[in-house]
């Protein structure tokens, strides 16, 4: 039979035995960057991301098979033009966005969600903002890094072709020229498709479904307007093609380069916006580029409270 023990209680510590040690902590001494630099690293940081460097290899694969997808047409049209000596390239500047736009929506579709979901999702928003950044800070940061990544991925094969026009002899100030309307085009599809992709991937913290999102925004419209407008051609409704591209980023950039920076309009028939109309484009575009921008630091101000 067990036999019960009594309770021991702890000896009471003696005040000789307390100890406080200095293990040398020291208070920062060095500058204080600020907001500024704050801001420059998180895009910084945000950029890189977007081709998947200083991340794992397997998030480097899509991002730089996009990226190389992007650029092997280009270089086999300069291939072509400088073993034929063509006299022109087979596609315009403005143009190569534009045939490259299921590229183009599959990145910003990869890379809008890897940039803002994860902070959604594990609640890190709060601590970007405890200091010394702000939100808008934060927003701008993203803002122009995907913008920034996407121009990189847009504008790259633009050189390609550029070079090659150089090497295959062509006209260097019609080469320049259209290289030039080129950059203009795609800087402008970058900002507007990049604040697309970041609204809705910060809708929800899940990856998989800011990328299912952006995919479905970006495709179904443009397929909607598309056929919409193809029935407009047939009933000789050539007027309302060029509205109907109004409810499409991808149209909305071909109305853009077709009415002022002298790109051939894939629109039905091959008649884009007139002047005047391509100024409804213009202001639409920056619209909901504005547009954009402001439910980005809404939604954050909302987050960080």
């Amino acid at each position: 039979m067990a036999v019960e023990q009594p309770l021991r209680t702890p000896a009471p510590t003696t005040g000789d035995q307390t100890r406080i040690h200095n293990i040398g902590y020291r208070s920062y001494e060095g500058p204080r960057l600020g907001r500024s630099y704050a801001r420059l690293s998180l895009y910084s940081q945000s950029l890189r991301g977007s081709y998947g460097l200083g991340r794992s290899a397997k998030s480097k694969v899509l991002p730089m098979l996009l990226f190389v997808v992007m650029c092997i047409p280009a270089a086999i049209m300069v291939a072509v033009a400088v073993a034929t000596k063509a006299k022109e390239l087979p596609v315009d500047y403005t143009r190569y966005a534009i045939i490259m736009q299921a590229v183009i929506s599959l990145y910003i579709a990869s890379q809008a969600p890897q940039s803002v979901s994860r902070d959604l999702r594990f609640k890190t928003v709060p601590l970007y903002f405890s200091r010394p950044i702000e939100t808008a800070d934060y927003v701008r940061a993203k803002f122009a890094a995907l913008t920034s990544a996407l121009f990189i991925l847009t504008a790259t094969p633009l050189l390609v072709l550029y070079a090659g026009a150089l090497l295959a002899e062509l006209d260097f100030a019609d080469q320049t020229k259209g290289f030039a309307q080129g950059l203009v085009s795609v800087a402008l599809l970058s900002l507007l498709f990049a604040g697309i992709g970041l609204v809705i991937a910060a809708v929800t913290p899940r990856r998989g479904f800011g990328i299912a999102a952006v995919i479905a925004v970006l495709t179904i419209s443009y397929g909607a307007v598309s056929t919409l407008q193809a029935i407009a051609h047939v009933q000789d409704s050539s007027q309302a093609i060029a509205w109907i591209g109004l409810f499409s980023p991808v149209t909305l950039i071909d109305g853009v380069q077709s009415a002022f920076l002298g790109a051939s309009s894939t629109f039905p028939g091959g008649v884009g916006p007139s002047n005047g109309e391509g100024v409804v484009y213009v202001l639409i575009t920056l619209g909901l580029i504005a547009a954009c921008y402001g439910l980005l630091t809404r939604r954050y101000r909302k987050v960080g409270m």
